[in-house]
């Protein structure tokens, strides 16, 4: 299946203000001297994930216009409950590995949604 350039270019719009909203939270981390390598990698982490959950939201909407109403309603369901369980999946594991910490990975999770509310107030 062919990516759409629409999915493509909001997974960008995304991933950059992820990366900018990621840099913001690290310079808050060592500003209240609270820094260390593992929020460095839970933000990783974290940002993976939330972009990831993105760019696979966007597929499904890219497949979903292209069915009848019931069979697309069918699999954005089915999609938005695949996706909260990888997102709970990767959070978990992300707070359960001892090498990322714990509140850079789940901050993250909401860049995205912060970055729809920028992309909103801009308009």
């Amino acid at each position: 299946m062919q990516v759409d350039k629409t999915v493509k270019k909001e997974t960008i719009y995304i991933a950059v203000w992820c990366a900018v909203l990621s840099v913001l939270m690290q310079a808050v981390f060592l500003v209240i001297g609270y820094w260390h390598y593992s929020v460095l990698l839970g933000n990783l982490w974290g940002v993976v994930a939330a972009v990831s959950n993105f760019f696979l939201m966007g597929l499904t909407v890219q497949k979903a216009v292209t069915k009848n109403e019931e069979d697309a309603k069918a699999l954005v369901k089915t999609s938005q409950t695949l996706r909260n369980m990888f997102i709970v999946i990767m959070a978990v594991v992300g707070i359960a590995v001892h090498f990322f910490n714990t509140w850079a990975v789940i901050i993250p999770l909401f860049f995205p949604r912060i970055s729809i509310l920028i992309r909103g107030f801009k308009k």
